[in-house]
């Protein structure tokens, strides 16, 4: 075992053999268990170092998706690694929606997605794939465009309009003749998503596919979102009413979960 040494003042010291930029990475992660955000400046003057040293140590937790910077006034969240690892405070939501994602799936026999933001991103964290001959796939792993999928739609939907403009800039990446790829019309998209309660993707990220989903919340939070994704014409106005009010209450069971 490597040995414990006092500090100055009387509390723990590292280790003998700690590498100190991991235990000021660490810190930093704690900050973000007690505020929402944190600047540089902020983590500077806690960790009681150099803010170009702070700037990097935020960048590389960015770079492994740890913290998200905003764009507008330079702050950083928890990012979505965080999330999926339950940190933060959080229970680990993908543990949490598990049971609830697989029970879902085997109500509807269709295919149900958990994802979280990341930026301009959605990151698919976990599914269950439909019971159905043609069915749609599990994307677990896989980083896609928020616009073009129904949870990356809903989370966006929770951001001001600022933040959407500083993500996406003037324009969209267009992925299928569906993909929305104007601002203006991807905000009035948004406010519609506010309203109504959930997201759709009318074949927006792929010919033939449709998905609908609704937020997950911790609280007033909103950490994530649970779709189920089918193959169009499955997903009509009476399938689409079946999904959402098991979707709604699969999320609110999940974020039960989460409080």
């Amino acid at each position: 075992m490597c040995s414990v040494e006092q500090n100055a003042e009387g509390g723990e010291a590292l280790p003998t053999y700690a590498i100190e930029s991991v235990d000021k990475a660490l810190q930093i992660l704690v900050m973000l268990r007690e505020r929402r955000r944190v600047r540089v400046v902020d983590v500077a003057e806690e960790l009681g170092v150099a803010r170009s040293t702070a700037h990097r140590l935020l960048a590389t937790l960015a770079h492994r998706g740890f913290v998200v910077r905003d764009p507008q006034d330079r702050s950083y969240r928890g990012g979505p690694e965080l999330l999926g690892m339950g940190a933060i405070g959080e229970v680990d939501l993908r543990a949490a929606a598990g049971e609830h994602v697989r029970a879902l799936s085997a109500r509807l026999r269709e295919t149900v997605n958990v994802m979280v933001l990341e930026g301009a991103s959605c990151r698919f964290l976990d599914g269950v794939a439909g019971e159905r001959p043609l069915g749609t796939r599990v994307r677990t792993g896989a980083v896609l465009p928020a616009h073009i999928v129904s949870g990356g739609k809903a989370l966006l939907a929770e951001l001001p309009s600022r933040e959407v403009d500083a993500l996406f800039g003037a324009s969209l990446r267009r992925i299928t003749p569906a993909t929305i790829v104007d601002v203006a019309e991807l905000h009035e998209e948004l406010r519609r998503i506010r309203e109504q309660g959930y997201a759709l993707n009318r074949e927006e990220s792929e010919p033939g596919l449709s998905a609908v989903a609704v937020v997950v919340r911790a609280g007033p939070r909103a950490v994530g979102a649970v779709a189920v994704s089918a193959p169009t014409q499955r997903l009509d106005d009476d399938g689409l009413a079946v999904a959402l009010d098991e979707l709604h209450a699969t999320a609110r069971a999940i974020g039960a979960e989460l409080t």
